[in-house]
């Protein structure tokens, strides 16, 4: 579709009010961008954001934001990875709703905490095979640290998630 319109020269549609064309929701996606998430992943996670209800399917995705149902898919498997979006059945019309729900940061800060304090155990295992050496000693303080600053991101994810209730 894109190819034709660039064929055709036909311009592409008005993005809707409320899309991630905003001025607001631009400079989210921008933001996301620069903290290394891929520009049609943010896409597809400011237009949840934006959406009323929190809920899109694959097909308004691609369609409000002009890209391919692959395109969304890789989109939203990364978001779902990451704890921002969870698949939801919808019985009636046998396809998958992607949901932004309430506690998408929280699960989202736990994923990461939980990867960092992998990462940092995985540093604090292999300093011991060489504790004596710079290496080992590099390893041992930078376990230590991630251990610590992930461990207090999970306590604090578990003190403050009522706020997104």
């Amino acid at each position: 579709m894109t190819a034709q319109r660039a064929r055709r020269g036909t311009p592409a549609p008005p993005r809707a009010a409320g899309s991630p064309g905003d001025t607001a929701g631009e400079e989210i996606i921008e933001l996301a961008v620069r903290s290394g998430l891929p520009r049609t992943t943010a896409r597809v996670h400011v237009d949840l954001l934006l959406s009323e209800d929190g809920t899109r399917t694959a097909a308004q995705l691609a369609r409000r934001l002009q890209v391919s149902p692959a395109s969304v898919s890789v989109a939203v498997n990364y978001l779902v990875q990451h704890g921002y979006v969870r698949r939801e059945r919808d019985p009636q019309r046998r396809r998958d709703v992607y949901v932004l729900d309430d506690e998408a940061w929280y699960h989202s800060v736990v994923i990461g905490a939980r990867q960092t304090l992998e990462a940092a155990r995985t540093a604090l295992a292999a300093a011991t095979s060489a504790p004596d050496t710079a290496v080992g000693q590099r390893l041992a303080r930078a376990g230590a640290f991630l251990e610590r600053v992930s461990l207090d991101g999970l306590e604090s994810a578990d003190r403050w998630r009522a706020l997104l209730s």
